[in-house]
């Protein structure tokens, strides 16, 4: 996914936040701006045409009904716009009767929103930090957490993979994410 310049970058957080105003303007220019490189995204992730447009306008549509809780301060329109995507294209693949597994997708590929080099300077000690911070955690512990917020997989899915109760693996994602919190915060 080309980059985008923090000029850009802005210009798509002021539409997404226009759109959840109920602005059909400002939601018609955000889809024309970004349809392009969300439909590549649906179709590495679906792998159909037909299926990725599919997806993609049941994004569109989830987008215009979400768009007021975008928070700039947590993330790039553009990244939202990816999560959105990526959770109706799981969905989607979850609907299959021949699902393949969900983890087995390369979700590091799909997003590639490099920023402006101060930004990326800044960015990449908290990718860093944030890794370093998984390194320290148990290894089933960081697997469950990056299986459940980058694979979207649930907790039963989880439990079932790992052949432990529900209620451990809750906990030990409930653990892993406090030790994350801690280790971010020092």
């Amino acid at each position: 996914m080309p980059a985008t310049s923090p000029a850009e970058r802005d210009a798509l957080n002021d539409l997404l936040r226009r759109t959840g105003a109920r602005d059909e303007q400002a939601f018609a220019s955000l889809y024309k701006a970004t349809s392009p490189r969300l439909f590549g995204v649906c179709m590495r992730l679906a792998g159909d045409p037909a299926e990725a447009d599919d997806i993609l306008q049941e994004a569109f549509v989830t987008v215009w009904r979400r768009a007021s809780t975008f928070d700039p301060s947590l993330s790039s329109a553009l990244t939202w716009l990816v999560t959105v995507v990526r959770n109706k294209a799981i969905d989607r693949l979850r609907q299959r009767p021949s699902a393949a597994h969900i983890s087995d997708v390369a979700w590091d590929a799909i997003v590639d929103e490099r920023p402006g080099p101060a930004a990326e300077a800044e960015a990449g000690e908290a990718y860093g930090k944030l890794h370093a911070c998984l390194d320290e955690l148990d290894a089933q512990q960081r697997r469950s957490i990056r299986e459940a917020f980058f694979g979207g997989a649930t907790y039963n899915e989880l439990a079932d993979r790992a052949s432990v109760p529900l209620g451990t693996m809750k906990s030990w994602i409930r653990r892993g994410l406090l030790q994350l919190r801690a280790c971010l915060g020092a």
